[in-house]
């Protein structure tokens, strides 16, 4: 049984869909401003780990991310570089789907943009000062009033007298409780890129765009709603306040949270100037080793990347590797059962990956130790291991292929490498040793590291 740690209670509660074997998931996407991050790349490595596994259980998952394409800093981005908004979006958004498809995530099954849901967006804000949820003010802005609604605070569970005191202190400017928030920005004068609304030229603030693209798709309910633990507060409290004041009807059964991406003690931000991109550590790590790294620590718990870190999950992805290379694995029903009832209790937990990985690096022991006293049996338990991992969206590629880390060359350059390989073992057959140690020296050009062995030269990527 398959148990889900609940933000919204602070407790493991089994998970129960709200139409058997149907699951509606939505997660929080990414704000297009910029080229995606290692924190991005953690956010939705573990929710797309979370949409296989509940596929795998049988589930019918309805998963749901938006774009968010529309926000002061896209706007000021795409006027730095004087191209048109939509063009400068339409290009982070290619950029994004690209980084994500090399670290192996599968597309949401849908994507909605903001500006997509400007209609519902205006519905919805109608509906709410209509219910004197949200109000005026003298600027012209749609402003939410979260006194209107007696559950607010209740997800994060946050002091607001605390918050008010301490860190909105100067925010109350124009607003009732100074932790009300704009759902309606006014234009200025100078603006270019608004939209009519009833309260003029304008555009929505960032909070409402996914109540609007919830209520619009999922109707009254979602099974799972996540997003990175930063999003808690205030985006999330705000985004269900919203939510429950315009239909309450509306119900989201459990909330999940990943963790931060800590760097040198810091939460990663691009404001600390501590920020990776995505796009630049798949130049040095195979993408693989960045899911195994992004999993290798619970997902509600900080991550600390680091070079030694990324090292770690790159040596344990090896031994796996490692362990299935020579072998030829094949289906059983019996052998290794004990290791698959181990991992799948420790993923039922709540997702616990590090517990599920130490399962799967135990049965890389066994497989080892098999190799030299029982290779029938050692192929029955490799089977096991690829079948487990495989659930994960690991140990898909072929061992030498991963070794050799193929995926950092092009096809032409594999070919050419491989067809100096051919020479070299020709020469060393024919004891032409001169000859054969100037191809050495022409492979290792090409950043390639060489492995001989009595029947075979192994290759492999030189990084």
């Amino acid at each position: 049984m398959l148990k889900i740690f609940n933000t919204l209670t602070g407790k493991k509660e089994k998970f129960i869909s709200t139409k058997d074997k149907k699951v509606n998931l939505y997660v929080c996407g990414v704000t297009v401003y910029d080229f995606c991050h290692i924190g991005h790349a953690r956010t939705f490595v573990v929710f797309d780990m979370i949409v296989r596994y509940l596929k795998f259980l049988g589930y019918q998952v309805k998963y749901i991310r938006n774009i968010t394409d529309v926000d002061d800093k896209i706007i000021l981005k795409s006027l730095e570089k004087n191209v048109d908004i939509k063009y400068f979006s339409n290009k982070m958004i290619d950029a994004m789907n690209q980084d994500f498809l090399r670290l192996g995530i599968d597309a949401p099954d849908s994507e909605p943009r903001v500006t997509e849901h400007i209609h519902d967006i205006i519905k919805i804000i109608e509906k709410l000062i209509e219910n004197k949820n949200a109000y005026i003010n003298s600027q012209g802005d749609v402003i939410f009033s979260i006194d209107s609604d007696i559950f607010y605070g209740s997800l994060s569970r946050q002091s607001l007298q605390k918050l008010i005191s301490n860190r909105y202190i100067n925010s109350h400017i124009n607003k009732k409780n100074p932790l009300d928030f704009v759902l309606w920005k006014k234009s200025k004068e100078k603006d270019r890129f608004f939209w009519e609304s009833p309260w003029g030229k304008g555009r929505p603030g960032w909070h409402i765009e996914c109540s609007a693209i919830t209520n619009f798709i999922f109707e009254n309910y979602i099974d799972i709603h996540g997003g990175g633990s930063d999003l808690l507060f205030p985006h999330h409290e705000n985004e269900i306040s919203q939510s429950r004041c315009f239909n309450n009807n509306f119900k989201i059964n459990y909330w999940m949270h990943s963790g931060m991406v800590i760097i040198h003690d810091q939460k990663m931000s691009k404001s600390l100037g501590n920020a990776y991109f995505l796009k630049d550590i798949l130049l040095q790590y195979q993408s693989e080793v960045l899911r195994y790294f992004f999993l290798s620590t619970h997902y509600r718990h900080p991550i600390y990347y680091s070079e030694k870190n990324l090292h770690a999950a790159e040596l344990s992805l090896k031994y796996l590797y490692n362990t299935l290379y020579n072998t030829h694995p094949i289906a059983n029903s019996t052998e290794g059962i004990n290791f698959e009832s181990l991992f799948f209790n420790a993923i039922n937990d709540d997702f616990n990956t590090p517990e599920a990985f130490f399962i799967l690096i135990k049965l890389a022991r066994k497989i080892n130790y098999l190799k030299s006293c029982d290779l029938y049996k050692s192929n029955l338990f490799a089977f096991r291991l690829k079948k487990l991992a495989s659930s994960l969206n690991f140990l898909l590629e072929k061992p030498e292929d991963f070794l050799q880390k193929k995926s950092f060359f092009s096809q032409e350059k594999v070919k050419k490498i491989e067809m100096l390989i051919e020479k070299r073992n020709i020469s060393r057959s024919l004891k032409l040793w001169k000859e054969a140690d100037k191809l050495r020296e022409e492979i290792m050009k090409l950043d390639v590291i060489l492995e001989d062995s009595p029947n075979k030269t192994f290759w492999r990527y030189n990084k």
